[in-house]
């Protein structure tokens, strides 16, 4: 186990800065996730850190050792790609321990580690297969295995489950959650699948043009979203926003549908709201309610139905989640009701942000 800190990183392929700027400390055991759109610069920072491209500007330290001019090799760090990259002609047992013989460890200690990586991952009945005879899972479950064991000081996983299918996806994310408590080895991950960074991080790193728009817990990003970036980037369906237009009252301001009332006390001049589908009800028109549309079309999911409203009066459309397999009819007029204290309140610059709920705990 190890801690890494990132201090100032840049890294930039000629006139091109990737990466503008990078404070960032992982500690000793932590298991975090790097997400962020595509072209932000996750992929980057983590080849950054596995010493597979050169830091621009900046400093690595891995347990307050300054790593930038360390070659991979021994840096104590070890990879898992999208790619298996699996030899075919070796069996399961022999790609895994191909790296300890290359580095000249004893074959009682290669095959000790092998034995403990797979019983780790339960893949210690396919040791003497060939690749073309495991499944997709059974494959990564073995790129995996080569990682642990070299008993790295830090593991870094790019994407791994990528190119599984949905329900692969779902078991490896379990494997991986199972071996994250069973090594308690520090951890880094790279992934576009916001489920696998909820379920596995102990923290989020959200990347957004190569800078770091925020750090936290899963909950506290989808909780307490410090911009309007983070807040449309997590959470999934993402969340809806409003342009609040003129005020018609003491902070309350006309929206597209309806009228709406942000807390008092804002430092700044409000100028969007932000509302989770989840925490939007659609109710007849004749009960009480902020908004209304008519419902465009329904998508229904078993557990959950997604319903999709126009705004009247507007293009704007909001996504609203509901329980179950709820009976919503197309062009139905509908009203849409929430708790005022589940709104997020954002500022013209999009990075100055309130949530309702903590303002009102502030004042009590």
């Amino acid at each position: 186990m190890a801690k890494l800190e990132l201090s100032g990183i840049k890294k930039s392929f000629g006139a091109t800065e990737v990466l503008k700027g990078i404070d960032l400390t992982v500690e000793d055991g932590e298991f975090v996730a790097f997400v962020g759109p595509s072209g932000c610069g996750k992929s980057t920072l983590l080849r950054l850190i596995c010493g597979l491209d050169e830091i621009t500007a900046g400093q690595m330290a891995i347990e307050g050792e300054i790593v930038n001019d360390v070659p991979p090799a021994k840096r104590g760090i070890a990879m898992v790609f999208q790619s298996y990259a699996l030899y075919p002609h070796m069996s399961v047992a022999d790609n895994m321990g191909y790296a300890l013989r290359l580095a000249g460890t004893s074959k009682d200690e290669i095959n000790k580690r092998v034995e403990t990586a797979a019983k780790v991952l339960r893949i210690e009945n396919y040791l003497d297969r060939k690749p073309r005879q495991l499944s997709g899972g059974q494959r990564q479950r073995v790129a995996i295995g080569r990682a642990i064991v070299r008993e790295p000081r830090i593991f870094l996983f790019d994407e791994p489950l990528s190119n599984l299918d949905a329900s692969l996806r779902v078991e490896m994310r379990i494997e991986i959650a199972r071996m994250k408590e069973r090594l308690g080895t520090t951890m880094v991950y790279v992934t576009h699948d916001q489920i696998e960074a909820m379920t596995l991080a102990d923290k989020i790193v959200v990347l957004n043009g190569g800078r770091v728009e925020q750090v936290g817990s899963p909950l506290d990003l989808y909780n307490a979203p410090q911009n309007r970036f983070v807040a449309g980037f997590i959470g999934s369906p993402k969340m809806n926003f409003l342009t609040l237009g003129g005020a018609v009252g003491e902070q309350r301001f006309t929206v597209a549908g309806g009228e709406v009332t942000v807390p008092a006390g804002l430092s700044t001049a409000p100028m969007e709201i932000g509302i989770r589908p989840e925490h939007l009800q659609l109710v007849d028109l004749s009960q009480p309610h902020a908004l209304t549309g008519v419902v465009s079309m329904t998508e229904h999911l078993g557990s959950d139905t997604y319903a999709y409203v126009v705004l009247a009066g507007s293009d704007d459309m909001l996504v609203v989640r509901l329980s179950g397999e709820r009976a919503v009819t197309r062009n139905q007029p509908i009203g849409v009701a929430f708790d005022p204290e589940m709104i997020h309140v954002f500022a013209a610059d999009g990075r100055s942000i309130a949530s309702a709920r903590a303002v009102a705990l502030e004042a009590l």
